[in-house]
């Protein structure tokens, strides 16, 4: 039994040199040790996800919101006189939307609709007239003037989405100023700020005013015609606006303090009927007049260097008025300011 033993023990001899090698490999290969192998690389980490938050956009301009806080306050409104003892008036550069309306013996004023920026002081200030509830309703708009008579005054107070800031509300002094220089009843200014922080509460920001093209493209509706500027007859009034290429904008000087400019981007020739208000004339005896902006009529529209013509529509007094082109389709605006001139039907209108 002593001789069949020693194979026995000489194999496992023979087998521990063995096993320590396959060991050995086995650690290896579990990264136990050595070098490590550098051709696998692990897969990057997923990508961290990111959110981009658009600017508001304001309504009455299609243009980004400097101060989103704007965003949700009304439209304020404010009447502005355009008698030559008025100009340069202030404020009007800086409005979004402005309407020019013959108010009688064909003077015309302007009612000039802020949103997304303030005027320091905009004015003069002067009275409501019977074409300003049915321009104002769709904007919910606050409105400062500097009085008029019970008759328009009512129509105004009992105007839905109108809401009366006039100086009989606040008084002067604060909202409303009377600045030197200057003699009455062109000297009362009123700061758009401070009737924002007066009126206020209870009121809505206004629906969007128009569609506005995408940010590049260009003003190109069914017909459009080059055009570099346009002469437009309102009343007595001569509205001239000259296209600037490196603005994109159709500037008309003598209406602003300072830089005398006024600029939008888009003029609107709105060829309105006007019906006289029965038993109401002006100091003067001239008849007051009501321009009849629930209906439908011609439009000639410039924008971006370009000018078209075609209709324009508002079913009633609470509906922004809609515009389209030849060919029966909506007309697009660019992002920007917008002036519309309330002139009468064949009134003189000329692109150059």
């Amino acid at each position: 039994m002593i001789s069949s033993s020693r194979p026995c023990r000489a194999r496992s001899r023979r087998a521990a040199p063995a096993l320590s090698l396959v060991v050995l490999l086995l650690a290896t290969a579990c990264g136990g040790g050595g070098d490590k192998d550098d051709s696998v690389t692990p897969p990057p980490p997923p990508p961290e996800e990111t959110t981009t938050t658009l600017p508001p956009v304001s309504p009455l301009t299609g243009l980004s919101l400097t101060d989103a806080t704007k965003l949700n306050r009304p439209a304020l409104a404010v009447k502005v006189d355009n008698a030559p003892a008025a100009r340069p008036q202030s404020g009007l550069d800086v409005a979004d939307v402005v309407f020019e309306e013959i108010v009688e013996g064909g003077a015309t004023r302007f009612l000039a609709i802020f949103h997304s920026s303030d005027a320091d002081l905009v004015g003069p200030v002067r009275s409501v007239r019977p074409s300003d509830p049915d321009i104002l309703a769709p904007f919910g708009a606050l409105f400062a003037y500097s009085g008029g008579t019970p008759k328009f005054i009512d129509q105004l107070r009992s105007t839905a989405g109108v809401t009366d800031a006039g100086v009989d509300k606040f008084g002067e002094g604060d909202v409303y100023v009377r600045r030197s220089g200057r003699s009455a009843p062109n000297n009362l200014y009123a700061s758009t700020a401070k009737v924002y922080a007066k009126a206020q509460a209870g009121t809505q920001a206004p629906g969007r005013f128009a569609e506005f093209l995408p940010t590049g493209q260009p003003f190109a509706p069914a017909g459009a015609t080059p055009a570099v500027g346009v002469t437009a007859a309102v009343g007595t009034t001569s509205a001239v606006f000259d296209y600037d290429p490196a603005t994109s904008t159709y500037r008309r000087s003598g209406l602003v303090e300072g830089s005398g400019l006024a600029a939008p981007t888009t003029v609107i020739i709105q060829f309105t009927t006007y019906q006289p208000s029965l038993g109401d004339v002006d100091t003067t005896g001239a008849q007051v007049e009501k321009a009849v902006t629930v209906g439908a009529g011609d439009v000639l529209i410039l924008s971006g260097g370009m000018a078209v013509r075609g209709k324009w529509s508002k079913p009633l007094a609470g509906a922004y008025t809609t515009y389209t082109d030849a060919s029966g389709a909506p007309i697009k605006f660019l992002p920007g300011r917008t002036w519309i001139e309330l002139a009468r039907p064949g009134a003189a209108a000329t692109t150059r």
